[in-house]
């Protein structure tokens, strides 16, 4: 999909990939998100961080249409996406991972990846039950396609095991995997480093930048392995009690002092 732009006085300017403006979620009294404001950049990877319940997979529920925000507004490439189905926010291109890890268990791997890329499949209901051509075309696509993600991410060598049975490093590798097949534009990770061990924190970390360049996504993470976020992340937000306390570049975020006191600890 072609970046949108926008004029501006004569100028031209890229439109932004996502923007959050003065977002809130209330559950009840209690403002779970607060006056949000963030944006995104085509191409950008971007790190969003906090302690526990400042606000962070709330923040992906609103962009992901899970939640609806009490106020303000969340575009996706300049359309409000506010109130729509997360179905109708998929098909659009943002996808998104979840802290736990939920594949289909019980299928194998390659069918776990055609699963996803079925979101942009051409064949109707009339074809699947004619089992015409057009079926057979569109599935063998699909099942090429797939196979060449699963090659991208190396692992096509365990493209026939239950995804169950794949050591837990390899089903966060294949989750990703799962969420490329949906073609996004804006990939959301969250916490993809939760439970890996150090040299699986390295791995993903390289998987993460080849993932982008080779799909040429922008990818906004939430993450609590500082080394990790500091690691790859361009610029980062930082939330506490669902409201945003800082954001810039790693190292300014390393070194502010609300930052600190929050959350990274003296």
């Amino acid at each position: 999909m072609a970046t949108q732009t926008a004029e501006d006085g004569g100028a031209i300017r890229i439109m932004s990939v996502l923007e959050m403006r003065d977002v809130t979620k209330k559950f009840g009294g209690l403002a779970a998100v607060s006056g949000l404001n963030l944006v995104v950049e085509p191409g950008e990877l971007l790190g969003l961080i906090g302690p526990n319940g400042a606000g962070k997979t709330t923040v992906f529920n609103l962009i992901t249409g899970v939640y609806k925000p009490s106020s303000g507004d969340v575009l996706f490439q300049g359309m409000r996406v506010n109130g729509l189905r997360p179905c109708r926010i998929a098909s659009s291109g943002i996808c998104r991972t979840f802290q736990n890890i939920r594949l289909f268990k019980q299928l194998n791997v390659l069918d776990n990846v055609r699963i996803a890329a079925h979101l942009h499949t051409k064949a109707n209901l009339l074809d699947s039950i004619l089992r015409n051509n057009r079926l057979m075309t569109n599935d063998r696509e699909l099942t090429e396609f797939s196979l060449m993600i699963l090659r991208s991410l190396k692992l096509e060598d365990v493209s026939d095991q239950r995804s169950s049975d794949l050591p837990y490093g390899l089903q966060r590798r294949l989750e990703i995997a799962r969420a490329i097949a949906t073609k996004p534009r804006l990939l959301l990770l969250d916490e993809p480093a939760a439970g890996m061990n150090p040299q699986e924190k390295v791995e993903l970390m390289e998987l993460v930048r080849s993932v982008r360049r080779d799909y040429q996504l922008t990818i906004l993470l939430i993450e609590h392995d500082m080394r990790v976020v500091m690691g790859i992340c361009e610029r980062i937000y930082v939330l506490d009690y669902g409201e945003l306390i800082a954001e810039g570049k790693p190292e300014a975020i390393r070194k502010d002092p609300r930052v600190l006191s929050a959350y990274l600890g003296e």
